[in-house]
């Protein structure tokens, strides 16, 4: 059997939400992969502290039928993972994810990861693709941050994940939270692979 070959752009994509502010970071980063005809398959994860932030932010509750409440839209290749199921498909090496993508990412959730401690599955997909050798990026949010923090951070970048901070960028002058998010979510997908259409570039 021949090995596993990662094409170019990604296809096969595991976003997880887990319990940090931010939530509307990862619903702009979702719609934007419902849109992008170059992705086959989000697999999506949220943790239970996740669902206590999007009732928060964004007035959604309960699990049933999450991904509607949170795209507003119904879904094609976006399909909803129990963080239970730690026999879900993501949870396996031979399992052709691409990369995986953490919005927001608690600090409890970087600790976990950080320190192979893979009880759900999110953490389990995570270290799955550190094992594998795949995208794994981790939009941490806390501050002010301490020494463990810092020390997760780097435990996790030097077995080969990406820390990709959940800092906007205010000089394209956002209209919105939405654009603000929106544009977030396009860098963070063009360091996976998946470069977005009308991204603010800065010329100088």
């Amino acid at each position: 059997m021949p090995d596993y070959v990662r094409p170019a752009a990604p296809e096969i994509l595991t976003v997880a939400v887990t319990g940090a502010s931010g939530v509307v970071f990862a619903r702009e980063l979702l719609l934007t992969l419902e849109r992008d005809s170059r992705v086959k398959t989000v697999n999506f994860i949220a943790s239970d502290n996740a669902l206590r932030v999007m009732a928060e932010e964004l007035g959604i509750t309960g699990r049933g039928k999450l991904l509607e409440q949170l795209l507003a839209e119904k879904t094609g290749q976006i399909r909803q993972q129990s963080n239970d199921d730690i026999g879900a498909n993501v949870a396996s090496g031979s399992y052709p994810a691409d990369a995986m993508i953490v919005i927001p990412c608690s600090m409890g959730t970087l600790a976990r990861i950080a320190n192979g401690i893979s009880n759900k599955l999110i953490e389990r997909a995570a270290d799955v693709c550190l094992k594998e050798r795949r995208p794994l990026v981790l939009c941490v949010r806390e501050t002010p941050l301490n020494k463990i923090h810092i020390r997760n951070m780097s435990l996790a970048a030097a077995a080969g994940a990406t820390i990709f901070p959940l800092i906007p960028a205010f000089y394209t002058k956002p209209e919105s939270l939405e654009a603000m998010a929106r544009e977030f979510a396009n860098r963070v997908l063009a360091h996976v692979g998946l470069p977005q259409p009308g991204t603010f570039r800065w010329m100088g």
